[in-house]
């Protein structure tokens, strides 16, 4: 099983804490670092996160966010091993032209351990912020993904379509990894018929496996009903470890989940680098 770590763009003090959390993960044999991502965090807010009882999300105005792509480039340079992936990225809210292109300068860069996960989005304040309509972004996306497919085939690219017009350009350097994964992230409305017709894998925020298991049936109907094996979808699952009793992660397994990925409110507890050595002591270890 894949170990990863989230966020590590959230709440850091400074560049240095953030890499160096990085590199640690790396040491202790985490297979993944994550992002989150917000351009804002408004003051006030009445759309409601999708997952979170109380519909409001975990940070505050002034907690640090840096920029996924931004925070993983840094990392990519000081590691060698650990794959990148943010959990995810507002495609629907962003320019699509920019988000291909540096999604696939990061690859590039990183040597070919980037995974673009990517949502709709649910906060409108942002997509207003952003100038983007909130109306329509699921259409957005499903257009967004297709484009920049063939943004980063390397050919002449031709896309015109309700939302974009491109057409006789090519764009280099194309991503390392062929395919590129993209990791679309979600679990309400149409977020499985999207993995089915459109992913690499699928990013599933969820806290048990008694959530995801229906969930899973979910993905396998949409991949029936668009004639996709729903073994070709790496599933990505939020893991909150109990050091003590590990068996969740072999029921993970069966359920043909290949990574978790941990909260890092989940592990540290006090000093960060202490946490987390002892997570690779008690947890790692013992999954190696």
């Amino acid at each position: 099983m894949k170990i990863g770590l989230i966020p590590v763009n959230v709440g850091t003090s400074n560049a240095e804490a953030m890499v160096g959390m990085a590199q640690l993960a790396e040491g202790l044999g985490f297979e993944s670092v994550w992002t989150f991502e917000h351009a804002i965090v408004p003051i006030d807010y009445e759309s409601k996160y999708p997952y979170s009882p109380s519909g409001k999300m975990g940070t505050t105005p002034e907690t640090n966010f840096v920029d996924p792509l931004i925070a993983l480039t840094a990392i990519a340079a000081k590691t060698t091993t650990i794959r990148l992936g943010t959990g995810v990225n507002i495609l629907s809210q962003a320019n699509p032209l920019y988000v291909a292109k540096q999604a696939a300068s990061l690859d590039f860069v990183s040597g070919g351990r980037f995974e673009l996960g990517v949502g709709i989005g649910w906060l409108k304040e942002e997509f207003l912020a952003a100038g983007a309509p909130f109306e329509r972004r699921g259409a957005r996306f499903d257009d967004y993904i297709q484009a920049m497919r063939k943004f980063w085939s390397g050919e002449v690219v031709e896309h015109k379509s309700e939302f974009l017009e491109w057409t006789g350009f090519k764009s280099m350097p194309t991503p390392i990894q062929d395919p590129f994964p993209v990791v679309i992230g979600g679990t309400k409305g149409k977020a499985f018929e999207r993995t089915a017709r459109y992913g690499n894998g699928w990013f599933a925020p969820t806290g048990s496996p008694d959530q995801l298991a229906p969930m899973l049936d979910e993905l396998a109907s949409a991949c029936d009903q668009v004639g996709r094996d729903r073994a070709e979808i790496e599933v990505t699952a939020m893991w909150f470890p109990n050091p003590e009793d590990l068996s969740d992660v072999d029921r993970y397994a069966d359920m043909g989940v290949s990574r978790l990925i941990t909260p890092l409110p989940a592990i540290v507890k006090g000093n960060p680098v202490e946490s987390l050595q002892a997570f690779g002591e008690n947890v790692l270890a013992k999954l190696a």
